[in-house]
């Protein structure tokens, strides 16, 4: 994939000068910097271990202190999604373009409160295990076909509703939104790379905007700036740390896959309250990709996220406040 963009361009230029294309001459880098590109073996699997988790908490009494509002005034839950997706490359296109198919191995889904029975049994992920889907990615890294994961991001959609419908549509609280940031995003700081082909240096920033996962239905963006720190040798080859720090987004780029359709109600707490307004978001992660053999080998992103909610009715003026703490991690297995 390295030169694949090179190539591509050499032949284009020769087919429109209506010639012999010319014979590519190596990529010239600038001085300290690598070219970063996502990269498959044909027959070589990579799996990996996704975990996303949030501690969540709702402060019915914002106006007091802690300490003042005690525990009936304060609601904590936790949840979190573990998940392991193997990578194989099906098609590798001598221009770059490599078709992959992901197959979720595993998922697990763990709350530390369960709204109702139905959702105790099962949360709408868990129809993932041996579900499989395709990506064909581009030789920056840029996902140049999602439509399979969207197609499938629909029909788990359709698995958040009570079957039940006699009442309306009702959607039990589920972490698709965890599966789409982890999925849909997968090699985002690399795809992101502004002339990716003069390769980057360290201290070099770049910037993107990802989905915001959360217990609620909202759609919602973090802004990304991503910082080249350095270049580590290792025995496993060279590592490109790559830093990440987060602040709200103000809207949601078009296009971006929508888990659900038509009206409906949410049940639990997070659809009992309403008018969420992201008030804050900060936070940092760390990336490690292995320039040398074109991977992600680990992340870790951590951020705070704050929130203004209402009632359904204007109950003595009270606005709910949320705060959550969330996590999310990925891992390549040996």
């Amino acid at each position: 994939m390295r030169t694949a963009l090179l190539v591509f361009a050499a032949v284009l230029l020769g087919a429109l000068a209506g010639c012999k294309p010319p014979v590519a001459e190596p990529e010239k880098l600038r001085p300290g910097c690598e070219l970063l590109t996502v990269d498959f073996s044909q027959g070589q699997t990579l799996r990996y271990k996704f975990v996303s988790s949030r501690d969540i908490e709702v402060n019915w009494e914002p106006s007091k202190t802690p300490s003042k509002a005690g525990k009936a005034g304060v609601d904590k839950t936790a949840e979190s999604m573990e998940m392991i997706v193997a990578y194989a490359p099906v098609k590798i296109d001598p221009y770059g373009l490599t078709k992959i198919e992901a197959t979720c191995e595993s998922v697990k889904v763990t709350r530390s409160k369960q709204p109702t029975a139905r959702a105790a049994r099962t949360d709408a992920v868990d129809s993932l295990r041996g579900k499989t889907f395709t990506l064909t990615v581009g030789p920056t890294g840029k996902i140049e076909d999602y439509s399979k994961l969207d197609e499938l991001i629909r029909q788990i959609g359709e698995k958040a509703f009570r079957p039940d419908t006699s009442r309306g549509r009702v959607k039990e609280p589920d972490m698709i939104g965890d599966f789409i940031v982890t999925q849909w995003f997968l090699w985002d700081s690399i795809a992101r790379i502004e002339n990716a082909s003069e390769g980057v240096c360290p201290g070099q920033n770049w910037t993107s905007q990802i989905w915001i996962p959360s217990p609620m239905v909202m759609r919602k963006a973090r802004d990304i700036t991503y910082t080249l720190a350095e270049f580590r040798s290792t025995d496993k080859g060279k590592l490109a740390v790559i830093r990440s720090s987060y602040s709200p987004a103000e809207s949601v780029p078009s296009g971006w896959p929508v888990p659900y359709t038509g009206s409906f109600q949410m049940s639990g707490t997070f659809g009992f309250l309403r008018g969420y307004k992201l008030v804050s978001l900060e936070g940092k992660g760390q990336e490690l990709f292995n320039a040398t053999y074109g991977r992600v080998e680990q992340y870790d992103q951590q951020y705070r996220m704050q929130l203004d909610a209402g009632l359904p009715f204007a109950l003595g003026g009270v606005q709910p406040q949320i705060t959550i703490d969330q996590k999310l991690t990925m891992q390549l297995l040996e």
